[in-house]
């Protein structure tokens, strides 16, 4: 299997507190074509130690264009804020957080990771001897 490139952005993305205040944060976009249909987002505040997300690559994409996902993690376009930002909804346990991103960022990296892995392409890229292996070692 070939070794193919990791793509990374950062984005710097609003934690919406409240309809009148937002705390500035960093998201690190992180695509691997060994792992292709995920996105790992990871946030950065100024007090916290770094939190991992796991997302669908389909999800943000969708996310674009209209509502997607259920339940812990959802994604739509913010109305009235024309192509240039998007929500995303993390829920967990701890509580839920609202986040309002720049589309661009989105647009590009997922742009970049299609360049990488096509929509409809990313079985291809998994190591599928690799995973039963896995699977098999943790039964």
């Amino acid at each position: 299997m070939e070794s193919l490139k990791t793509v990374m952005q950062e984005v710097a993305v609003q934690l919406v507190v409240s309809r009148t205040y937002s705390l500035s944060m960093c998201m690190s976009l992180r695509y691997e074509p060994t792992d292709p249909y995920v996105v790992r987002a990871t946030f950065f505040t100024h007090t916290d130690e770094p939190t991992e997300w796991v997302l669908g690559r389909d999800l943000l994409a969708d996310g674009l264009r209209g509502s997607a996902g259920c339940g812990d993690i959802r994604v739509w376009p913010a109305v009235g804020r024309g192509d240039k930002a998007m929500y995303i909804v993390l829920g967990a346990p701890a509580g839920t957080a609202l986040l309002e991103v720049p589309v661009q960022d989105v647009k590009t990296f997922l742009e970049s990771a299609e360049a990488l892995v096509p929509r409809g392409t990313e079985s291809g890229h998994i190591d599928w001897d690799r995973e039963v292996a896995n699977l098999f070692a943790k039964g």
